[in-house]
């Protein structure tokens, strides 16, 4: 296992592949993986489905939900990953103001690759026709945000691969 694991959100759009990379995270680090999507309210996927972009009010408590279920593996001595969206500053800013250790794992890829995957699967409640609407939510990381970024363009072998080296880089830097 990797030291030092801080909780941790793989971000990004619908169909960048938050899913599969914070199932294969969870798995290589021996920590929870949690997707926020199964989190929503029925009223959330209700709209999403009917192919009506989510407001800040029905975000904000379900962000909320996502930041205390952080916490709890946290309180219970273990970080989690959790694949959210996390689109905005003030979203990251909020699961932040839960677990201030959070360390974010964006996934970066031009809107071609998010829009070939999405093409390629089946969501719940998650259109394709909402892509648009996500990408021009997305805001990007601020320098202030601890990250490891994430090329789409990575196998998800890879991009584990990336995150685990960096979390025990990160790990030998830090003075105990």
């Amino acid at each position: 296992m990797t030291p030092a694991i801080p909780p941790l959100v793989v971000m990004g759009v619908s169909g960048s592949g938050k899913s599969v990379l914070g199932q294969a995270l969870g798995q290589g680090l021996g920590i929870p993986f949690i997707d926020a999507d199964d989190l929503h309210p029925a009223s959330n996927k209700a709209l999403m489905a009917a192919g009506i972009p989510l407001s800040d009010a029905d975000r904000f408590p379900w962000l909320t939900l996502v930041g205390a279920t952080l916490a709890r593996g946290v309180a219970d001595g273990h970080a989690s990953v959790v694949a959210c969206s996390a689109l905005k500053r003030s979203y990251r800013d909020l699961l932040r103001s839960h677990v201030p250790g959070l360390l974010l794992v964006p996934i970066d890829g031009p809107a071609e690759i998010i829009a070939r995957r999405l093409e390629t699967r089946e969501h719940e409640f998650m259109p394709a026709t909402l892509l648009a609407s996500q990408l021009a939510t997305l805001e990007p990381l601020e320098a202030d945000e601890a990250h490891i970024r994430v090329p789409a363009e990575l196998s998800v072998e890879e991009a584990v691969d990336l995150v685990r080296t960096r979390l025990t880089a990160s790990a030998a830097a830090t003075p105990r």
